[in-house]
């Protein structure tokens, strides 16, 4: 039997996230969109005011997979929340637990901070992952799109009013 380990990412992980990143834009189809750096990563993810938390899922030792989490806020029930951004799990290490393992572990964050909401979002090609999120007993959002504003114009969205 596997031994699976959740950790705390660290500093010198910072390669290992990068490379699990582009793991998973590769397999999404979105690896052009990738341009994040290991000091970049770095710096937002362990400087003094980190932007999100890492957590590291190995199996019998070796790093697999990752899981990306930040918090949130939802007015409607008035509590923090949690959004994962990222869940991955190497194809070869797959089926073996570890992505279940790192989902219970964010849970249980979201569970012992109070929060109301544990929500991600999933490309809606991935039938993989749809049904192994539901199996957990996530239910899709239907009636909601994602928006996304990046690039100029984010930064036309941004300029002051003249």
């Amino acid at each position: 039997m596997s031994a699976i380990r959740i950790r705390d990412a660290r500093r010198s992980d910072a390669a290992l996230i990068l490379a699990f990143v582009r793991e998973l834009a590769e397999y999404e189809k979105l690896l052009h969109e990738v341009t994040a750096t290991e000091d970049a990563l770095s710096r937002d993810l362990f400087g003094p005011r980190p932007c999100a938390e890492v957590l590291i899922g190995e199996i019998d030792g070796k790093p697999e997979g990752f899981a990306l989490y930040f918090r949130n806020y939802s007015t409607f029930v008035a509590k923090p929340g949690i959004y994962l951004e990222d869940l991955y799990v190497r194809p070869a290490a797959r089926g073996r637990g570890l992505g279940k393992a790192l989902l219970k572990f964010v849970a249980r964050q979201a569970v012992e901070r109070g929060c109301g909401r544990l929500e991600w979002s999933v490309l809606d090609w991935n039938e993989p992952a749809l049904r192994f999120y539901r199996a957990l007993g996530a239910t899709p959002m239907g009636d909601w799109t994602v928006q996304r504003v990046t690039g100029d114009a984010l930064k036309r969205l941004g300029l002051p009013e003249p």
